[in-house]
């Protein structure tokens, strides 16, 4: 079968024929119709992941949309090594599948699923969501922030404060829920002082954390400076687009009730994370999820690797 082949650690996949795979007791073949390109599947296929694989030739990708031998159409997520979602077939224990909705397409659901379900995860899981709660999303403007606003939305926040750098990005989130954006700008003291004006005037309950460094920070600093009698906020940690560390004044966090928290791979159960993602597919038409996606056929898996940005979002198509 044709797939894109990982053959050592920090190459790009190439394009080239994998053995095919044979399920054993517990697994599902699945004829693979979409594959969606983002960070994590990078990472993983090019060794800098936590999770990645060290044994090669392996196929990438994390996960995919397919149908299984009997014609059911599903998401899956995780197949067995050294089996990937970019290839003409994978492999998958059963309880890594979920159903989809017959009126949402391949591409739309191999897009939405990774950054869909960050948010989704974050703030039914994790962050335990209350409908009338406001949300702030620091890095509101890539593809997961700009879910994490509908997202939220979805879910019952009264009032979404979308937070990033592109003045136009941001500008554009309103028509998806947002009530109020912020400009980071040079992510100073001006910043801190307008995000402690939402903390002290309407109150913040969950932060989305998408970026980390200078920005969390002063989010966190605010949080401490709003004096809130109220429940704490709940900050919950997704991503770490801008920095991998932080350096924060203990005084932050001894001075407020302030939760700080996690989401990511085993931050919850496997059978919460998949249940998160058969709400996020069964959600995604009836709430008018948009995400913007660019799809290339497999067989241009080295191009689309090297030159696909992060939005849209890159879907290989498979055959």
């Amino acid at each position: 079968m044709k797939a894109a082949i990982v053959v050592e650690t920090g190459r790009t996949p190439v394009y080239g024929d994998f053995e095919e795979p044979v399920p054993a007791a517990g697994e599902a073949r699945i004829e693979v119709r979409a594959a969606a390109l983002y960070n994590l599947v990078k990472s993983r296929a090019t060794g800098t992941h936590y999770s990645s694989s060290v044994q090669f030739p392996f196929v990438a990708g994390v996960d995919g949309v397919g149908r299984r031998d009997d014609g059911r159409r599903v998401y899956f997520v995780f197949p067995r090594a050294p089996f990937g979602s970019m290839a003409e077939k994978s492999v998958v224990t059963t309880s890594q599948l979920v159903s989809l909705p017959d009126d949402l397409d391949d591409v739309t659901a191999a897009a939405i699923a990774n950054p869909g379900m960050s948010s989704w995860v974050a703030l039914k899981e994790r962050a335990k969501l209350v409908a009338g709660e406001a949300v702030l999303v620091n890095g509101a403007t890539g593809t997961a922030g700009r879910l994490a606003v509908q997202i939220a939305k979805h879910l019952g926040a009264r009032r979404v404060v979308a937070i990033g750098r592109n003045a136009e990005a941001l500008k554009s989130l309103y028509s998806l829920g947002a009530d109020e954006t912020i400009l980071i700008g040079d992510g100073g003291d001006t910043f801190e002082q307008t995000v402690t004006e939402q903390f002290r005037r309407d109150g913040v309950d969950v932060v989305l954390d998408y970026l980390w460094g200078p920005t969390a920070e002063r989010i966190i600093v605010a949080a401490a400076k709003s004096d809130k009698d109220e429940l704490p906020t709940r900050f919950v940690h997704i991503g770490a687009v801008s920095a991998t560390n932080l350096t924060l004044p203990g005084a932050a966090l001894r001075a407020s009730a302030i939760s700080v928290m996690g989401s990511g791979i085993g931050s919850a159960s496997r059978d919460r994370l998949m249940a998160a993602l058969d709400g996020l597919m069964h959600a995604a038409v009836p709430a008018g999820f948009q995400i913007e996606t660019r799809t290339f056929p497999l067989a241009q898996v080295e191009h689309a690797w090297a030159t696909a940005p992060n939005r849209p979002r890159a879907v290989f198509q498979i055959p």
